[in-house]
């Protein structure tokens, strides 16, 4: 900040000068002007002193970190950097700090420079610290919202991966990526695996639910018709209650699909239509569906009862998002370029909601 200030009055300096040259130099019969010089100096030099602070965003009352402050170290172990730019440690221990006081973009820079180096290097030993290396780089892109699992932090820990499959953490986001992703049998695998290994109970509920949920895309994608139907699939876990739709009337939900001019023709030949239902902004598996023929426009009534798993569906008055897709890829898993629409409307009103499918999955 000193630097700053000197520089300021270097410039402001700059400034005064050329207007005091022609006020103080001594003419035939003109006497100088000194107070306007003075005037002049104070004016201008006392006026950017005292307007600066006011308009400037510096926290001029902020005291400077203390010496064992977080920002105080990292800031150090920066300009240590600066000095040994190959020190991967170093680096990791940055990016690892900028995490910590959440400044995610740094965090992925300092990351980026330690997985730079080392693969630069290509010393197998440091196949562990690769590995730590893109894991942190991805939990940086991910914590700061700059990727999800199925960009490039998806990537990274497929990279990951590959190098050493053994580490749970590492399968873990690796099977979230591939879901994410829609690679589901891929997901499944990495899952059941996690499951192998005895995890903790709350980690083996929340396996166990995706297994559940990927299970029951699975057999969507290859069965066809939905649960609801005789042939649909019924995914519980032994001794689970019945869904909660299930107990009493099937709430309707009523809905007119059309397609845009624009995308009609962006169907594959005898691909299926999808309808699925979903909580708004909730990715996995939807909470009903339905497989029907790609007809437009099509009146279809979508159920509660149609649910995909145990204890899923929706109730009347529930928010939920309803997706029409046409599924190129001929199952339920999207993929890019399939056309669709969605709405997002309230469970169980009389009125039929139309939708029309009028864009591409990117």
């Amino acid at each position: 900040m000193n630097a700053f200030v000197l520089v300021a009055a270097l410039l402001a300096l700059a400034v005064i000068a050329p207007l005091l040259v022609p006020l103080l130099r001594r003419r035939e019969g003109l006497p100088t002007a000194s107070l306007l010089s003075v005037a002049l100096v104070v004016l201008i030099g006392g006026g950017a002193a005292a307007l600066y602070p006011v308009w400037s965003n510096w926290k001029w009352s902020q005291p400077e970190p203390a010496a064992d402050a977080p920002s105080a170290m990292i800031g150090r172990l920066a300009r240590r950097l600066e000095k040994s730019p190959d020190d991967v440690d170093g680096w990791m221990l940055l990016g690892k700090s900028y995490g910590v006081v959440e400044q995610f973009p740094l965090s992925v820079r300092a990351y980026q420079r330690a997985v730079n180096l080392l693969e630069k290097s290509g010393d197998p030993s440091l196949r562990d610290k690769r590995v730590d290396a893109l894991m942190g780089l991805g939990d940086a892109l991910i914590n700061g919202g700059l990727s999800d699992f199925a960009g490039r932090a998806g990537r990274l820990y497929e990279q990951a991966l590959e190098l050493n499959p053994n580490i749970v953490k590492v399968l873990f986001y690796s099977a979230i990526a591939a879901s994410e992703r829609n690679d589901l049998p891929l997901a499944r695998t990495r899952f059941a695996r996690l499951l192998e290994g005895n995890p903790p109970p709350e980690v083996r509920r929340f396996i166990e639910q995706q297994l559940q949920g990927l299970d029951a895309q699975l057999q969507l994608a290859s069965k066809g018709p939905v649960a609801g139907s005789a042939s649909g699939p019924q995914v519980a876990q032994a001794g689970a209650p019945a869904a909660p739709a299930a107990a009493g009337p099937a709430v309707s939900v009523p809905l007119r699909i059309t397609i845009a001019k624009s995308v009609a023709d962006k169907g594959s030949p005898g691909a299926p239509l999808f309808v699925l239902a979903r909580i708004p902004g909730q990715r996995g598996p939807p909470l009903a569906a339905k497989r029907l023929d790609a007809r437009f426009p099509q009146d279809v009534e979508l159920l509660s009862s149609d649910a995909m798993l145990s204890g899923t569906g929706f109730a009347a008055g529930q928010e939920i998002e309803i997706e029409a897709r046409i599924a190129n890829g001929g199952s339920a898993i999207s993929r890019s370029g399939d056309p669709f629409g969605s709405a997002r409307i309230k469970a169980g009103q009389p009125q039929r909601t139309a939708i029309e499918i009028n864009q591409l999955k990117p």
